[in-house]
């Protein structure tokens, strides 16, 4: 089969004085026929490129999910009088949600059943849950396009129930308060998808009456409703990319009115939470890593802030938790997590040990203030995930579950490392790797995967994956690329990769690929790429910039399109984003972006082979930048390497859902990697 030829309709878009011609503009008409006959050719073609792989693909598939313990359960954390936990049953693709009042050893009660919900659909997510105060009701909302626009859901928790009350076409995102009666929500534009509005709602009430209580006008702020730990205030948390704004109430006084804790102010960024008479506030006010403040209820405004833990240039305040007896801090140290604990009566402090070379720690799930018990998770390249309660008193820590990889796993078969490759402007830039040392040869000969993100301050962590054994037991090396963009190294690694910085996240993963193939690790012919949606358009900056490097790339719901996308504000997340690449309409950044957007700098030449991967419904990346991107390569590449698009026709950005329906899309990935490796027999 010939690879599908999209037609050209050229369309002429004109701004700055400066005039570019997009032959494939017309694909942006999600309801044309011809769109998705093109699609639909496109799967066509990738289905029959890859058909002796098809009992690959499902062996691998098969290989993949039999590591999955099917029927698992989560670790139970108790709150408000129950354990609450989730749990799977063997072969079904969703969780099942429960809890067992004051002690493990009472019955179970099923509070929901997703598998029940999702029969005979597509698709179905579940974007939320909460129980009301009394723990009678439960709220959920579910998605059943993939587009992550919900319907609110009410059920009750004596009867069984589902309520004739409904909310729809919301963000997912809700909080009780604490009247049992009204539940506060939030809206979102319904052509950019932007949450701007936060709405109450009462049981009872149909929903077209329910009452606006907050609108976010600022088209590049985005709103939330959520509850602080102690549960006695509602916060509305607004932000950009760069401020933020919150608003409180108490929650026992939903007809109430929302006071400000600090008007929004241009690069002032906070979260708060609530313990005794303060909130508590991570911010980066005079701090680029943030600090910790504290600020009396009463009068919570900037100028009344108090540190607590003031700023380090070289730590990175990520996260903290408040107990009673105890602060617990969660930090970024030279690219590295770590967890302090501070007692309150200035006792000494002291970090949790954590030994390997690359890892990631977090703070867990803790709804209790009085205990000496902190839960934390961590894991590693080569360690699955873990869950510990940490006696904080003791020092003693204990492992309560660690990720079971059915069939068994030997982790001292596998090597991982953290090395270091020089950037262009000799900026020593980290890399996680791991390998199975009895596959590793140090001759360039291996093949690899280098994986990374590099966009809005997210850090690529070092995972462990039992999905990623298919790779490596094949003999691929797999290495992520901390580079500028993420906040891995602290905050100032973050603003060094957005804006007019952000060539140097293309450039830094170049660097890194160049240090693994000057090391030995792998080579040009066996160098492979991957990244998603903003992770995605880091694959399609290096391919422009560097094709002879790889050898092929996987670029999952890539945002290519950056300069189109960017002058179109009536698209979802378009305003929301200026503060992290720039508004075009000002022309230093359109110039910018123009620079290395893929879809504009598309040339006749060799590429490398690409597999595209997409969502029809995506509210994120639209479908048509990646089916664009990939129509404009096939006119103008000059080399006879793979070319292959395949879109998921029913999910968005996120991919299939449900746990084993989403690694069907892996396997396909997984697969378009060993068959350029000739290892699809093994």
């Amino acid at each position: 089969m010939k690879p599908p030829i999209a037609k050209k309709i050229a369309e002429k878009l004109e701004i700055h004085g400066h005039e570019r011609i997009d032959n494939y503009y017309w694909m942006n008409h999600r309801e044309n026929p011809e769109v998705i006959d093109y699609l639909n050719q496109e799967n066509q073609y990738l289905a029959q490129t890859l058909e002796e792989t098809k009992d690959f693909q499902t062996s691998l598939f098969e290989e993949m999910k039999g590591r999955i313990k099917e029927d698992d359960q989560s670790i139970p954390f108790f709150k408000s009088g129950y354990f609450w936990y989730s749990r799977y049953e063997k072969g079904s693709e969703y969780p099942i949600y429960c809890r067992k009042k004051e002690s493990l050893s009472s019955s179970e009660e099923i509070i929901l059943n997703v598998n029940l919900l999702a029969e005979g659909k597509n698709y179905y997510q579940v974007g939320g849950t909460s129980v009301s105060t009394n723990q009678k009701l439960l709220a959920f909302a579910a998605d059943e396009v993939g587009r992550r626009i919900y319907n609110i859901y009410f059920k009750d928790l004596e009867s069984g129930e589902i309520l004739e009350d409904q909310i729809p076409t919301v963000t997912g995102n809700f909080s009780w308060a604490a009247d049992n009666l009204s539940i506060f929500y939030s809206k979102q534009d319904p052509e950019t998808l932007r949450s701007y509005q936060i709405y109450s709602h009462k049981l009872g009430t149909d929903s077209s009456k329910d009452q606006l209580i907050f609108e976010e006008k600022d088209q590049e702020f985005s709103c939330i409703i959520h509850k602080t730990k102690s549960e006695r205030f509602l916060l509305i948390h607004s932000e950009s990319t760069s401020s933020s704004e919150i608003w409180f109430l108490e929650a026992a006084n939903p007809e109430g009115d929302f006071r400000l804790i600090q008007e929004r102010v241009s690069n002032l960024e906070y979260a708060a939470d609530h313990y005794e008479d303060h909130f508590w506030i991570r911010t980066n006010h005079e701090a680029q890593n943030f600090k910790l403040i504290k600020t009396l209820i009463q009068n919570p405004g900037i100028e009344n802030w108090e540190d607590v833990i003031g700023h380090r240039k070289e730590s990175l305040l990520e996260d903290f938790d408040i107990f009673a007896d105890f602060l617990v801090i969660q930090e970024r140290t030279n690219g590295l997590t770590q967890i302090q604990i501070k007692p309150w009566d200035n006792s000494e402090a002291h970090y949790l040990p954590f030994e390997e070379e690359t890892y990631t720690s977090w703070i867990g799930t803790n709804p209790e203030f009085n205990t000496p018990i902190l839960r934390f998770g961590y894991n590693s390249l080569v360690l699955p995930a873990s869950t510990y309660d940490y006696h904080m008193v003791l020092q003693t820590k204990t492992l309560l579950k660690q990720q079971e990889i059915v069939g068994g796993y030997d982790s001292s078969a596998y090597q991982a490392s953290r090395i270091w490759a020089k950037a262009a402007d000799d900026i020593m830039v980290p890399i996680s790797l791991i390998y199975k040392i009895d596959l590793f040869k140090p001759d360039g000969s291996n093949p690899l995967l280098l994986y990374s993100y590099g966009s809005y301050g997210y850090s690529s962590e070092a995972y462990f994956s039992s999905t990623r054994l298919s790779l490596l037991d094949r003999g691929f090396v797999f290495a992520i690329a901390h580079i500028r963009g993420g906040e891995d190294l602290g905050r100032h690694w973050y603003e060094d990769g957005k804006m007019l910085r952000k060539r140097n996240t293309f450039s830094d993963f170049i660097a890194c690929a160049e240090h693994l193939i000057a090391e030995k690790y792998t080579s040009p012919s066996h160098l492979y790429g991957m990244g998603g949606s903003a992770g995605g358009l880091l694959m399609g900056a290096v391919m422009n910039m560097k094709p002879e490097l790889f050898n092929g790339l996987i670029a999952a719901v890539p945002f290519v399109d950056v300069v189109t996308t960017m002058l179109d504000e009536s698209i979802p997340l378009t305003t929301g984003e200026f503060q992290e690449w720039g508004n075009p309409k000002i022309r230093e950044y359109y110039d910018y972006m123009l620079s290395y957007s893929p879809y504009d700098n598309v040339t006749a030449k060799d590429y490398p082979n690409l597999l595209v991967t997409s969502g029809l419904h995506d509210s994120q990346v639209q479908y048509w930048e990646p089916t664009k991107w990939v129509a404009k390569l096939r006119e103008l590449k000059t080399d006879q390497n793979l070319l292959l698009l395949h879109t998921n026709m029913d999910a968005g950005h996120g991919g299939a859902s449900g746990r084993f329906n989403a690694l069907k899309e892996l396997a396909l990935e997984y697969t378009f990697l060993l068959y350029l490796e000739g290892k699809c027999n093994s």
